[in-house]
């Protein structure tokens, strides 16, 4: 039989990067790179709530660039083996969904309320989890380790595929999000309440 998933070797509270250095589980790359593993399961949660096949497809491909992206901050530069690139090319096709989510008729062009379609709302909550792991990776660029420029710009790009995929998947449910109405009022994106 195959060695099992439990080693036991982190029960003192340590784990290996990827090339075997051992490393405290708080430390802050340890954190960005389970951010990420926390960002695909909500993705993949809000995935299992879609009921559109086709957004799903799409949203699955991008839960497959997860696994490299983890690995930049898993990685120390110059260990045993290459820190995956983030290209330019995986930024641009996020881009691209981006310009193509927002030409849905009828989109939510002003902030939304969270939770009126289950579905939309799962994608929110994997929003929030994208946000808390691009700021995980922007400490740690500021901790002095080495970030892949590309890894940021993905991050902060996909929380916005992500707000946007709930916010179509809300206009094609026929429901309105919106935060601000009648007894609401106040400019599109306006900060001020």
């Amino acid at each position: 039989m195959a060695g099992s998933i439990s080693t036991k070797r982190g029960d003192g509270g340590e784990t290996s990067l990827s090339g075997g250095v051992r490393v405290s589980k708080g430390e802050l790359r340890v954190e960005t790179a389970g951010s990420v593993d926390e960002l695909n399961s909500a993705i993949g949660l809000a995935r299992a709530f879609c009921g559109d096949a086709g957004l799903g497809a799409r949203v699955r491909g991008i839960q497959r660039e997860l696994f490299p992206l983890g690995s930049t901050f898993s990685r120390l530069p110059g260990g045993r083996r290459e820190v995956p690139d983030i290209t330019d090319e995986m930024v641009a096709r996020l881009d691209a969904f981006v310009a193509e989510l927002e030409a849905e008729p009828g989109l939510a062009r002003d902030w939304t309320l969270p939770g009126e379609l289950r579905e939309a709302a799962a994608f929110d909550v994997a929003r929030t989890v994208c946000r808390r792991a691009e700021r995980n990776a922007v400490r740690l660029m500021a901790s002095g380790a080495p970030v892949q420029k590309n890894a940021l710009a993905y991050l902060n790009r996909l929380s916005d595929v992500l707000w946007l995929v709930a916010r179509v998947l809300e206009t094609r449910a026929g429901v309105d999000s919106r935060l601000r109405d009648e007894n609401f009022p106040g400019a599109p994106w306006s900060r001020a309440w």
